[in-house]
């Protein structure tokens, strides 16, 4: 009889316990599903655009927002990725770059009602370029001198904040990526006649977190000034539109 009330017990508490078990597993899977459903919404990125020509040199397609880029000295490159961000509504300012020119970024396709030129900054040009970050969403800077590393760390944290771009003509630490232009080609001179129309380069980007490098060869400036991708050798022409000729009258 003893035996007999000892696994009456035994079965008694028994069935609860499985009964909690069961439902304990099942939250336990919810809440991991949950977590990779999170992870994969944060890991992806609302890139801002840029000319689909350079698309390609970036994993999300575009800039990626709290993002630092080190380019070489070229003005047309740094031009043509700000085309792109300033038409779709960010707001754009380059700073430090008194040889710059409002037509010339106009040429390359950037909205100059979003455009801000900050020329000469002085000494104060971090500063100038962090306080600019506040409300620009793209700022580009040519630094006179190597910033610190404290100095960086902060913008960099700014930029993460805001959701900002930096574009710095020069080197920079942790930088989102590197790009650079190489194997230049003008086109357009003849055999000593001609007009020079566009220039091939080929524009390379290596990173963090794409260790194989990402190149394009694109005309940079283009015929219409935007960056013209060059596919099987051959870059891809604009449509021009035909007009009438015009001719003299007699007044």
């Amino acid at each position: 009889m003893a035996l007999h009330e000892t696994a009456s017990r035994w079965g008694a508490t028994s069935a609860p316990a499985d009964a909690q078990a069961s439902p304990t597993l099942a939250e336990v899977q919810r809440l991991r599903a949950q977590i990779t459903r999170m992870q994969r919404r944060s890991a992806q990125v609302d890139a801002m655009p840029v000319h689909a020509a350079l698309a390609p040199l970036f994993p999300e397609g575009g800039l990626r927002p709290g993002s630092v880029y080190s380019l070489d000295t070229s003005t047309s490159l740094l031009l043509a990725l700000m085309a792109a961000p300033s038409r779709a509504g960010s707001w754009c300012a380059a700073i430090g770059m008194p040889e710059l020119a409002a037509e010339a970024a106009e040429g390359y396709g950037v909205d100059l009602d979003r455009f801000a030129l900050v020329p000469d900054p002085g000494d104060r040009w971090l500063a100038v370029a962090s306080a600019v970050a506040e409300v620009f969403p793209v700022v580009a800077v040519r630094p006179p001198r190597a910033a610190r590393d404290a100095d960086t760390a902060r913008i960099g944290a700014k930029l993460r904040d805001r959701g900002g771009v930096l574009l710095v003509q020069g080197a920079w630490p942790q930088a989102e990526a590197a790009l650079r232009l190489r194997d230049p080609a003008w086109t357009g001179l003849g055999q000593g006649h001609g007009l020079l129309a566009a220039r091939e380069v080929t524009v390379t980007a290596t990173g963090r977190r794409f260790p194989v490098p990402r190149s394009v060869r694109v005309q940079l400036p283009g015929p219409l000034g935007a960056p013209a991708a060059v596919v099987g050798g051959a870059a891809q022409q604009p449509t021009w539109r035909s007009v009438g000729r015009l001719e003299a009258v007699a007044g």
